[in-house]
């Protein structure tokens, strides 16, 4: 293999200069740009990439923590943001939790022992106080999806109460008085959020906040369809439920046909995300988008802002939208 000095003998430079000019710390006339290029052509050069990064001090990676990579949510999250690592020239070391503490700490003990330059987590369950203390006292986390309370590190969310809020608003609007909320833990900031939302639409809308039927479990297809079959037992059943994930809203389909009714003739549906399977669905899946993409590049962004010591801001929110599709019908 050519080595620097080769290259700098080659394009009659010093070391030092080619050096600087590869790993993009010097910027040189386009004559001299082009002579060391052509130099690292002819002779094939390769950077080692190993002792780049231990003479900077840094690995170029950074991690990743998802609940579940079989999830659409966190799958494309996370290759939004192996997409956007690979464009600054990082790589990602991805680590899937399973809902598992004691994998979302050893993700931790990876920053600690410096495999990783920074960590990106999500956590899909609530905190008893060792998440906060351990991701408490680590510079470089950026928290996204989910909050772990009490932990002063960048945040990347979306609006979840708005989200709910106008999901929950429309179904009033086209004549649903009688709506259920099947939720995700009360005890994650989404669940607590979400279940916000839903009731300060009853609220605005002159309709009791308290009276109607909230269920909150698992974001999963198996709650929804539990969740809905209890809901339809009720003499006063509900003529539309707000779903706060679109698999629950899976679970609540199946189970309304299971059962002989129809969607949305006997119950009208919206779910929260808007994952690619949504408008597939028979009747396709009136829902809340989720902005995926730029909440995965905009998590990345935060992290390389931190391990470059630049100012980041401490939560953000990004927008979402209401998508309307079939599953909603007006009652009269």
């Amino acid at each position: 293999m050519s080595t620097i000095s080769q290259v700098a003998r080659e394009a009659g430079y010093s070391p030092a200069t080619v050096s600087r000019y590869l790993n993009n710390r010097i910027e040189l006339p386009a004559s001299t740009a082009l002579r060391i290029d052509s130099a690292v052509a002819r002779l094939g050069y390769r950077p080692n990439l190993l002792a780049r990064r231990l003479s900077m001090g840094r690995t170029e990676t950074v991690g990743l923590v998802a609940p579940e990579i079989a999830n659409p949510f966190f799958a494309e999250l996370a290759a939004t943001i192996e997409d956007e690592a690979e464009r600054h020239g990082y790589s990602v070391l991805m680590s899937s939790t399973r809902g598992l503490r004691e994998r979302e700490l050893t993700s931790l003990r990876r920053l600690e022992d410096r495999h990783v330059d920074g960590l990106i987590m999500m956590t899909n369950q609530p905190d008893d106080g060792t998440l906060a203390e351990n991701v408490g006292t680590h510079a470089n986390v950026v928290l996204v999806d989910e909050d772990v309370p009490g932990v002063a590190v960048p945040k990347v969310f979306v609006e979840n109460e708005f989200g709910a809020y106008h999901a929950t608003r429309h179904l009033i609007e086209v004549g649903h008085t009688q709506i259920a909320h099947i939720g995700g833990p009360g005890n994650l900031m989404s669940g607590g959020e979400r279940l916000d939302g839903f009731r300060r639409a009853h609220l605005e809308c002159g309709l009791d906040p308290a009276s109607p039927r909230v269920l909150l479990g698992t974001y999963s297809r198996e709650f929804g369809a539990t969740a809905i079959g209890e809901l339809l037992l009720d003499a006063n059943r509900p003529t539309a439920v707000f779903c706060g994930s679109d698999f629950i809203a899976i679970g609540v389909m199946q189970r309304v046909r299971e059962l002989g009714l129809a969607v949305p003739g006997d119950l009208s549906i919206v779910g929260f995300d808007d994952m690619p399977f949504a408008e597939l669905l028979a009747p396709a899946l009136t829902t809340v988008r989720q902005p995926i993409e730029t909440l995965g590049r905009k998590a990345f962004n935060t992290l390389f802002a931190l391990i470059n010591k630049q100012e980041t801001v401490a939560e953000v929110r990004l927008p979402v939208e209401l998508v309307e599709r079939q599953s909603v019908a007006w009652r009269r």
